[in-house]
C-alpha cells in the first residue's frame, strides 16, 4: 500500500534521505524510529507529495506520488504531532467540513457514528473544537479518515504530549484501522508504543534505514538498545 524505492531527497548538500526502501501492506502498522534529522517526516512527505524525491520513487496504493499526487492522497489520510482543527467550528462540523473537501456528504447521524467509532464521546460532538484536549483532536483525525475511508494512514508523532490513558486509547483505534485492512506508518520516538502496537519497527539514522524489526518479537530494552546506537552514531 505505501512503497518507497530507493528513495532520496537533499536539502542542498545535505542528504535526508539515501535510497530507502520501505513497505507498508494493508493491515500492517510499521513505526518509523529515529533521532531528530534521521529522516522519518521527510519519508512521510514525500508519502504527502509535500516534497518531490531527487531519486526513487514514493508510492499509495500503486500510484506514483510525484506523477499524480491528487490521486495518491486520495487513498490518504495524515495525523500530524497536532491535528489542525477550525477552533469555531464543533467536532461534529469539522468532520462536515473536511469529508466535504475530500469528496464524500454524510448525513448528520453518519458523522456522529464515525466520531462514536473513533471514541470521541457524545457529548464533545457539539463542543467547539478550541476546547478540545490534543487526545480529543486525534480522534477527529480518526474520524476523518474514517469518513474519506482511507487506506493508508501516516501519523508524525501521534502519541507526542499524551497522557498514558490517551495514548493507550489512541493505540486502541490504530489496532481498529489496523484490522479494516488500512496501512498505518507512525514516525515516533515512543519506543514503548512501537513495540506493543507495530507489526514491524524501522530504525532510521542519517536517510537510512538501519535496522528493521518484528514488533511482536522485539524486546523493549534491545529496541532502545539500537535507538541509542541510532543517536550515538
Amino acid at each position: 500500500m505505501l512503497t518507497a524505492a530507493s528513495l532520496h531527497k537533499k536539502f542542498g548538500p545535505a542528504v535526508a534521505l539515501h535510497s530507502l526502501d520501505l513497505n507498508v501492506a494493508p493491515g500492517e502498522i510499521y513505526a518509523l524510529l529515529g533521532p531528530n534529522g534521521a529522516g522519518k517526516t521527510t519519508t512521510i512527505n514525500c508519502f504527502l507529495g509535500f516534497l518531490n524525491p531527487d531519486g526513487g520513487t514514493a508510492s499509495v496504493a500503486g500510484v506514483n506520488v510525484a506523477l499524480d499526487p491528487l490521486a495518491a492522497r486520495r487513498a490518504l489520510a495524515y495525523i500530524p504531532e497536532q491535528v489542525n482543527l477550525y477552533g469555531h467550528f464543533s467536532g461534529l462540523e469539522n468532520l462536515g467540513y473536511f469529508s466535504e473537501l475530500a469528496g464524500h456528504r454524510y448525513a448528520d447521524a453518519q458523522l456522529r457514528a464515525f466520531l462514536n467509532e473513533a471514541g470521541l464521546q457524545a457529548g464533545a460532538h457539539d463542543q467547539r473544537a478550541a476546547a478540545y484536549s490534543k487526545g480529543m483532536r486525534q480522534k477527529v483525525g480518526i474520524a476523518i479518515a474514517l469518513a474519506k475511508d482511507a487506506k493508508a494512514l501516516l501519523l508524525d508523532e501521534p502519541t507526542s504530549g499524551l497522557d498514558p490513558a490517551a495514548s493507550h486509547e489512541f493505540s486502541a483505534l490504530l489496532k481498529k484501522l489496523s484490522a479494516r485492512g488500512v496501512a498505518i506508518l507512525m514516525a515516533t520516538h515512543d519506543l514503548f508504543r512501537a513495540k506493543e502496537d507495530a507489526t514491524r519497527v524501522g530504525v532510521m539514522r542519517a536517510g537510512r534505514l538501519v535496522h528493521e524489526l518484528s514488533g511482536p518479537a522485539v524486546r523493549t530494552a534491545d529496541l532502545e538498545k539500537l535507538y541509542l546506537e541510532a543517536i550515538a552514531a
